[in-house]
């Protein structure tokens, strides 16, 4: 029963420090806003600046799972290359040592529970009251629950006995074999917690506690590194090959250096007793946490003049095994969350990009019609020709049908995770301009339905229709390619007003087109014909509304 409890005050101190700690990071990812969101004009950098934007993010996030898991999602996407993801991994690993100093310095150097409660109290009223910094309020109850977590962990572990847990002080006297087991017992609580800052905590409090040796320990801290790869190649599965490469980046990464920080182990501890000053299990933390910082830093500085080598490595391991356009199957967007931290501001960044991505279907599709339409002129179109060209749009239409839906689904996910009040405005508004993006590859398949029927009823429209039309399509192709550019930032007052200008010109010219289709009904032309030319104009006009609609939501 005392073994019990014991467990069960364990698990309670565990589970306490990682709910402080995704609601210090779901605050701080909140705070940051846009400015977080912005991050990935750094990431496509040179590869320094993809380093510093890996570790930026994750001592943001405090979980190198959660920016790892990200950066699958973002390679999956095509935002990032597989070249640029390992610059930003490198620095994943970096940053996810910020975590192992904050628990030496606040949790064993100062006072935790001088700290903790006041944070809670400050950080609960700051949270509650809504003002300014609100978001601010809950990074500070995050971090007051993170350490108030750690002191009851901290508390917890003395009640073991040495005796008690004799068969750890036997397998730390088993030279390297003792490594061995150190990493397998480090991976496996990695395994179990989803998080390596987490592991490196429980690591950290057991050294303290005197437990483990300095050597277990370090040895744990090895285990751990590559236990947090789980997430990111959990994240692949069912991804696209340069997302499952991207996954093996960090699993070679981590392991690899595993390998050499296990060859070096005894130098690599002289190195970090040389550094960090005091007897090293006196000051284990300390030494425990430059030792982690020293591996990661010395395993990036090791891989960083081979990255172009070491992508092509990848490559060559895991193949490309992509269909092709013809074997597709349904459109696909899951929502991939790293467990405990997670990073709904940075996925909206990505259902951007694939709303993009429907806005190029769009604007294929218009250019298409405009195809066929200054076509038909030239060369007749007969029936199989227009079959092919209505089958074409059909399946583009189907495609933006189904990219509206798993959109949709995955923009209501990053909503049910904690974000900020802007990022939920931009949800809203990202949700509109899909609905009107799909409402597009509607009209646009209506008419190709419309050139069907007048290649089928043989409904021809005159040469002198067309030249009429031609001005007109111009105008919605510049609206199509004014929106398509700019769906990713907001409008200018100056864009504003040409987006204004372009719906009236369109709706002039609507009118005067259908003007002319209605006199040259009286004059005694087909009326079949100009009925189905007016019933034209009207769908390419309604693409011209569905533009403005959008630039009306960038002006917001």
């Amino acid at each position: 029963m005392e073994y019990l409890m014991i467990l069960f005050r364990i698990l309670g101190s565990l589970g306490l420090f990682l709910y402080g700690m995704k609601i210090m990071s779901d605050g701080i990812q909140k705070t940051a806003g846009s400015r977080l969101q912005r991050v990935l004009g750094f990431m496509t950098g040179n590869r320094v600046t993809a380093i510093i934007t890996g570790f930026g993010v994750t001592a943001i996030v405090q979980s190198s799972s959660a920016t790892t898991v990200m950066v699958v999602s973002f390679v999956n996407a095509g935002l990032l290359t597989l070249t640029q993801s390992i610059g930003v991994i490198m620095g994943a690993n970096i940053g996810t040592t910020v975590t192992a100093w904050i628990v030496h310095i606040v949790g064993f150097t100062l006072s935790i529970s001088s700290l903790a409660l006041p944070a809670v109290g400050v950080g609960f009223i700051a949270g509650f009251i809504k003002w300014k910094y609100h978001n601010v309020g809950e990074v500070i109850l995050g971090f007051g629950l993170l350490f108030l977590g750690l002191d009851f962990l901290t508390k917890s572990m003395p009640t073991l006995q040495a005796e008690q847990l004799s068969f750890i002080a036997s397998l730390s006297n088993l030279g390297f074999l003792s490594t061995l087991i150190g990493m397998g017992i480090g991976f496996v609580i990695t395994l179990f917690v989803h998080s390596s800052s987490a592991s490196t905590a429980i690591i950290l409090t057991m050294a303290h506690n005197g437990l483990i040796s300095y050597q277990m320990a370090a040895a744990m801290i090895l285990g751990a590194n590559i236990g947090t790869t789980l997430d990111a190649a959990l994240a692949s599965i069912g991804t696209k090959t340069a997302a499952r490469q991207a996954a093996m980046v960090h699993v070679l990464f981590n392991v690899i250096g595993t390998f050499w920080a296990l060859i070096l182990f005894a130098p690599l501890l002289e190195l970090v007793n040389w550094v960090v000053p005091g007897n090293n299990q006196e000051e284990v933390t300390a030494h425990l946490a430059m030792l982690h910082t020293f591996f990661n830093v010395l395993n990036t500085l090791f891989f960083f003049p081979f990255v172009k080598p070491f992508a092509r490595l990848v490559m060559f391991l895991v193949k490309d095994t992509d269909q092709k356009p013809a074997d597709m199957k349904a459109y696909k967007l899951e929502y991939k969350s790293a467990s405990i931290q997670d990073t709904p501001e940075l996925n909206i960044l990505r259902a951007e990009k694939e709303i993009r991505d429907m806005a190029g279907i769009v604007f294929s599709m218009y250019t298409q019609i405009r195809a066929a339409l200054q076509g038909s002129q030239e060369d007749p179109q007969n029936e199989t020709t227009v079959d092919a060209f209505v089958g074409e749009l059909k399946r583009q239409e189907d495609l933006a049908d189904e990219m509206r839906e798993a959109l949709t689904l995955f923009l209501i996910e990053c909503t049910r995770q904690r974000i900020s009040r802007s990022s939920e405005e931009r949800v809203s508004q990202l949700l509109r301009i899909l609905a009107n993006l799909e409402e597009m590859t509607d009209t646009c398949y209506s008419i190709s339905l419309i050139l069907e029927r007048s290649v089928k009823k043989n409904l021809v429209f005159k040469r002198k229709e067309m030249e009429a039309l031609t001005p007109y399509l111009d105008l919605v192709e510049s609206f199509l390619n004014l929106v398509r550019e700019h769906l990713g930032s907001p409008l200018s007052k100056e864009q504003a007003a040409q987006a204004e200008a372009l719906e009236q010109k369109i709706d002039k010219s609507r009118d005067k087109l259908k003007k002319l289709g209605r006199k040259r009904i009286e004059a005694g032309q087909d009326v079949k014909t100009e009925l189905l030319f007016i019933d034209l104009v009207r769908r390419i006009e309604q693409l011209g509304d569905y533009c403005y609609n959008i630039a009306d939501q960038l002006t917001h």
